[in-house]
């Protein structure tokens, strides 16, 4: 069995991030637009540091954090962002509502849906009737099962679905109740808008190929997945998000060994935890399970260096693997406390069928079916309980 220099690089970076170190900004890549953003943000650093009530020098210093968070996947950064966005506002309210989406972002990041929909709240009401403030609070709805309010909220929006903040969380709801053709329009018009803008940094850019690829890929288009992820990393070569997708799309036609080196690519730059998964997987099905073992071992680190509620990646690996299976039931529940989406209520129904308890499974999908969202991964679930 051979140990992956992949995952021995990941996995002590997936270690430190869960850690101390994980205050401590990551190396320059040497690319361009990553230096200047970094010469920003030491700039900005060392104007905070000279004056305790800037109210602006940290707003924009959250934001800096907040892009490079996005652009490594940095925890640290995702931190430091809500912190000096809190302060900021405490300094001062008026004439700074950007920062209110700054907070909210950040606290997405972490899967701290509660206190982000209120940031966005605290944001709708600073400047009401604007559609992307609107459809940034509809999509917490979204994560946190408060349909009702969210159909409100999007029905408001349809209108502006050219605005591209709006455009993509209208698909979202539109997949999430069933319209999948109506989701592929919009995020493909979203896409070429993108395309057009010459003011969008390439990681914004990359993030709407990502956004086609992945729709394609869970509805099985393979084809059209891998021309808009590879698409997405001719703009951004190296871009995580979109090497991980493309090793579920070698998963996804079988290609195992594919799968593993686009996935060892991904989590070389950002540990992953479904991406860990995946690679376990792929090791698992060409008959190595040793390393699928590592890689899950390395899963569970990179997990537990996540801030929020229980990863449910990691939930689902367990569960399709047979493993904790009262433990990974236990936390789904206690998560549906807050959050009572439709994939909470799968991943209950999920535990409860591995624990034989299907009377108890349908009812729970019954809950994940409600919206008539057309998803592989709740339709093949529905089937085995219902079998």
């Amino acid at each position: 069995m051979r140990v992956s220099p992949w995952l021995v690089a990941a996995l002590a970076t997936a270690l430190v991030r869960s850690g101390a170190a994980a205050d401590t900004a990551p190396a320059d890549r040497g690319v361009p637009a990553v230096a200047h953003r970094d010469a920003d943000i030491t700039f900005f650093e060392r104007r905070v540091a000279a004056d305790p009530i800037g109210a602006a020098d940290r707003a924009r210093l959250a934001a800096l954090y907040l892009q490079r968070g996005r652009e490594t996947g940095d925890f640290g950064d995702y931190r430091r962002a809500e912190r000096l966005a809190r302060r900021s506002l405490a300094l001062r309210v008026a004439h700074n509502a950007n920062t209110y989406g700054t907070l909210t972002a950040a606290l997405l990041a972490q899967h701290r849906f509660v206190e982000a929909r209120a940031a966005a709240r605290a944001l709708t009401a600073q400047e009401p009737g604007v559609p992307r403030h609107q459809a940034g609070l509809a999509e917490i709805d979204l994560e946190l099962g408060r349909y009702g309010e969210a159909r409100a909220l999007f029905d408001s929006m349809w209108p502006a679905r050219h605005d591209l903040a709006v455009a993509t969380r209208l698909a979202r709801w539109a997949e999430l109740t069933g319209r999948t053709d109506l989701a592929r329009r919009l995020l493909e018009q979203a896409l070429t808008d993108a395309r057009g803008r010459a003011d969008l940094p390439a990681e914004q850019l990359a993030w709407f190929h990502l956004r086609v690829g992945d729709l394609a890929l869970r509805h099985g288009r393979l084809e059209d997945a891998g021309w808009a992820l590879r698409a997405g990393l001719a703009v951004r070569p190296g871009d995580y998000r979109l090497l991980a997708a493309l090793a579920r799309l070698e998963a996804a036609r079988g290609r195992w060994r594919r799968a593993v080196a686009y996935g060892e690519d991904a989590i070389a730059a950002v540990p992953d935890p479904a991406t860990f998964g995946l690679i376990s997987d792929a090791y698992q099905a060409l008959g190595d399970s040793g390393a699928a073992a590592q890689y899950a071992h390395a899963m569970e680190v990179a997990v537990a260096g996540q801030p929020g509620q229980w990863h449910r990646a990691w939930s689902l690996f367990l569960l399709d693997h047979d493993r904790r299976v009262p433990e990974v039931l236990a936390k789904a529940r206690e998560e549906l406390a807050t959050r009572h989406d439709i994939y909470g209520y799968d991943l209950v129904a999920w535990a409860l069928h591995k624990e034989h308890r299907d009377r108890e499974a349908r009812a729970a999908m019954v809950r994940a079916l409600a919206l008539g969202t057309d998803d592989p991964q709740l339709r093949a679930h529905a089937a085995a309980i219902g079998r």
